[in-house]
């Protein structure tokens, strides 16, 4: 019997199983704030992901129409983050009652 840690043996399960590109795009809502730094950061919130786009909850209209306009910087700045080319493209929305943490 071969033994193997599960680290080892989960990233190829979720590929063959088609559940890798999913659950590894997960990691780009988790990792946002990290990814475009404490500014952004502090304005914005990543809730969700599916099927290459990133949803984000901005604080305010002045900070969503900014954000849209950095768009490709912004995506291509997460992808290097992430090692990977996960995200195509961010979708923000204005977050109602403030950004929670």
């Amino acid at each position: 019997m071969i033994v193997q840690s599960i680290s080892g043996v989960l990233p190829a399960l979720l590929r063959k199983l088609g559940l890798e590109a999913g659950v590894t795009g997960w990691r780009a809502v988790m990792e946002w704030p990290d990814a475009v730094g404490p500014g952004v950061a502090r304005r914005t919130r990543a809730v969700s992901f599916h099927e290459g786009t990133l949803l984000v909850e901005v604080e305010g209209s002045a900070w969503l129409h900014e954000l849209t306009m950095l768009k490709r910087d912004l995506v291509r700045r997460l992808n290097q983050h992430l090692g990977a080319t996960l995200v195509h493209d961010l979708s923000f929305i204005n977050a109602r009652g403030g950004i929670r943490r």
